[in-house]
């Protein structure tokens, strides 16, 4: 028994550390009907998809053979090449989806933009074209003509949900579905990814983690700081420094992440979350004429006070509410894991729970004020009692 656990923790090492390898051997176990053999193929890294292919450098010519599970069960998949750049626009793709008699057809497409894709001939020659559909995947086969002395090529691949009326609809813009690009090379038997890709990913992630901070997080907790801690005598002046302060840092931090995104979306020709960034804008202007709130912030006694109090607090509620709304549609489009997404919701109803309690204690404190002062003697005699007549 001793000389067993040795070799038993020995193998669960090999197999630990050869785990990833495992997992890239996964598209050598597929098979194909028709006897079709590939000598080449992938497990490609986004969308659960696998290319096998044959390279016939004579003929200048690949036999491929797609795998990839549609979005949904009546959706499409699609492969195809970028002659031209690294991405999906301008890409010459082959699209497999389901016909109305449940019969699979492929077809060519042209990419002309995320939202505009033309069907007809591409810059491609494709014979032998096939599709099946088996146990939720699809696979697609085809014979692509290549212009002579092509070895690597710039390759996409994409599912969608749906077609309508023979046109793919448009895919997600999920993380997986933007970066389901890379390099393929034919005779080596290699594929990669693009290697801007991880960075330009870590930079969405920055550009949302700053704007939750900013606008999510920090701003709200500087407008509950104002409207409670300045009701207690003990905590002024410094409720006003500490709430200054934490609505300047949001404002620092928000444009920092406005910039990112701005340069982000500047870089991502093609890709548009049209309302995310009109809200982002609206939300940099309306926040940096609250910023100028500080400089033309009337005495407390001056008459045009109650008109500041207006445009202060109404700006002041609506970046809150614009804040939150694009918080969280930031992580639908950055699809973080759920405990990203369940945390702020927690953060979100923790501190609802904290302004109702504030809310109802101050309004008891107010009500409290009020009934007491009515109760205060006037002009030396009580309210309640009725004035005696003076002695003539």
């Amino acid at each position: 028994m001793a000389s067993l656990i040795p070799s038993l923790t020995l193998s669960l090492l090999i197999l630990l550390l050869n785990f990833r390898l495992i997992q890239s051997l996964q598209c050598s176990s597929q098979k194909f009907s028709g006897n079709r053999y590939y000598q080449h193929c992938t497990d490609l890294p986004h969308l659960s998809a696998y290319l096998h292919w044959n390279y016939n450098p004579a003929e200048s010519s690949i036999n491929i053979a797609f795998l990839a599970p549609p979005a949904r069960p009546d959706g499409w998949v699609a492969w195809g090449i970028n002659p031209n750049g690294s991405g999906m626009i301008g890409a010459q793709a082959l699209i497999a989806h389901k016909e109305a008699n449940g019969s699979m057809a492929v077809r060519t497409f042209k990419l002309v933009s995320y939202k505009k894709v033309e069907e007809g001939e591409i810059a491609y020659k494709v014979s032998k074209v096939e599709a099946e559909y088996k146990n939720g995947v699809v696979t697609m086969f085809a014979t692509v003509r290549l212009p002579k002395e092509t070895v690597v090529l710039s390759q996409v691949w994409q599912v969608g949900s749906s077609v309508v009326d023979g046109m793919p609809v448009m895919h997600e813009l999920g993380a997986a579905n933007l970066n389901s690009k890379g390099k393929l090379d034919l005779p080596q038997g290699q594929s990669s990814s693009n290697s801007g890709e991880n960075s330009n990913l870590q930079r969405k992630r920055i550009h949302g983690l700053l704007n939750a901070i900013s606008w999510g997080i920090l701003f709200p907790v500087g407008a509950i700081i104002a409207r409670y801690l300045r009701s207690l005598r003990f905590a002024d002046p410094f409720w006003f420094y500490l709430h200054v302060i934490c609505q300047f840092s949001s404002y620092v931090i928000g444009v920092t992440g406005w910039a990112i995104g701005l340069d982000l979306g500047a870089k991502s020709k093609g890709i548009e979350y049209t309302s995310h960034r009109i809200i982002g804008i609206v939300l940099f202007c309306i926040a940096t004429l609250q910023m100028f709130a500080f400089f033309l912030r009337p005495k407390k006694d001056h008459k045009y006070r109650v008109y500041w109090n207006v445009y202060h607090h109404g700006i002041g509620y609506a970046i809150i509410v614009l804040g939150i709304i694009n918080v969280f549609k930031g992580l639908e489009m950055l699809r973080p894991a759920k405990a990203w997404k369940l945390g702020y919701v927690l953060f979100l109803s923790g501190l609802g729970a904290i302004t109702l309690c504030l809310e109802t204690i101050t309004w008891a404190l107010v009500l409290k004020k009020k009934f007491h002062k009515s109760k205060k003697p006037y002009n030396g005699f009580d309210r309640s009692e009725k004035q005696q007549p003076l002695a003539s």
